[in-house]
């Protein structure tokens, strides 16, 4: 779906750029534009961006034994 008309956002390029590191709602506007013109989407993108940092911090981590140096 299209979050921001303005610049084309889509909400896969939000969680992508969140996948990416993106964490905060002005780092998504310096990465992607959005709600950078008219500002009508920034509730949405800011909706989508709580959602995908949530379902990060739902998700086990795992860790891999660290490997002995020969």
């Amino acid at each position: 779906m299209i979050v921001c008309i303005c610049n084309n956002v889509s909400d896969k390029a939000i969680r992508k750029a969140v996948d990416n590191g993106v964490s905060t709602l002005s780092a998504l506007r310096e990465k992607l534009e959005v709600g950078t013109c008219c500002g009508k989407c920034n509730s949405c993108a800011k909706t989508i961006l709580r959602e995908c940092l949530e379902d990060q911090a739902s998700q086990p981590v795992f860790f891999q034994p660290a490997l002995a140096a020969a």
